[in-house]
């Protein structure tokens, strides 16, 4: 659980791991240099709980690198985050694990997904299939919070957690865990997701750049080696980031101006012409 100024949520958000029916677990809160009580809140439950143990960061670390602090003192087989403003459900902690021992091969777990029409949750795919899902049948598969998953830790580490990107690193640990691990898709009602003000998608939303900085991610990830999708596969969904980068870039131009649609362009790795061209034709 990682922390920053969250005293009005964080109470209710320790309280939900406390009733779990799952018991074997350790609850790591790491707080940001929060300068509000959450600290101080979180402390409290430590001291009548030895599950759970409170970290102070020396200095503030942001999302991302706090969610790979938090890990580096865990101890059990998996890592499941529970954001300090959100809940997991008193049954949530014991099926996911329940679904995740079903399958030993995967790396990591992902719930509360669009449902599908032809399998029952939980299932396991592989890195081709969970890239095709997302990219070529367009099942939505990498757009979840990290309050949706659940990591084998080893597997965590081993490939060095998330990348101290802001906005998408969730995104951006999907993609690179799937180009080597299985994965397994479980159902919703799992976890419980809070929208509040100063939240990191709430500051990603008012950027065109976090979208445009998103859109070059995903396509990185397309265009490297070891991308489980094929030849063909991958000139289409290129084509199509391509049109979405270019659409954001003229969005720009249209909603912020001239200057910011040039800042927009040139983080594009296209010119004028090239935008024009991936957005009309």
């Amino acid at each position: 659980m990682t922390v920053y100024n969250r005293e009005k949520y964080i109470a209710k958000a320790i309280e939900s791991v406390l009733a779990s029916t799952y018991r074997n677990w350790e609850l790591i809160i790491v707080d940001d240099q929060s300068n509000d009580n959450s600290c101080s809140i979180a402390m409290s439950y430590a001291q009548k709980d030895t599950r759970i143990k409170v970290y102070i960061n020396n200095e503030n670390l942001g999302d991302y690198p706090n969610r790979n602090q938090a890990a580096s003192y865990a101890k059990g087989k998996y890592l499941k985050y529970v954001d300090s403003d959100d809940l997991i459900y008193p049954f949530g902690l014991e099926q996911l694990v329940f679904y995740m021992e079903q399958f030993p091969m995967a790396g990591y777990g992902l719930c509360s997904l669009d449902q599908d029409d032809k399998r029952i949750f939980p299932f396991q795919l592989s890195p081709l299939e969970t890239y095709r899902r997302h990219y070529i049948h367009k099942i939505s598969v990498f757009h979840k919070a990290p309050l949706s998953s659940i990591i084998v830790r080893d597997v965590f580490l081993q490939e060095g957690g998330f990348s101290s990107v802001r906005h998408y690193g969730d995104s951006e640990l999907w993609h690179r865990l799937s180009k080597k691990y299985k994965v397994v898709l479980m159902p919703g009602g799992l976890v419980w997701s809070r929208v509040t003000d100063g939240q990191e998608a709430a500051i990603r939303s008012n950027n065109p750049a976090n979208a445009l900085k998103t859109f070059q991610s995903a396509k990185r990830h397309i265009k490297s080696e070891n991308c489980p999708l094929l030849g063909k596969e991958k000139e289409v969904v290129l084509k199509l980031y391509n049109q979405r980068i270019a659409s954001v870039v003229l969005s720009a131009f249209k909603r912020h101006g001239w200057k910011k649609g040039m800042e927009m362009q040139g983080m594009s790795d296209m010119n004028l012409v090239e935008v024009i061209r991936n957005r009309f034709f």
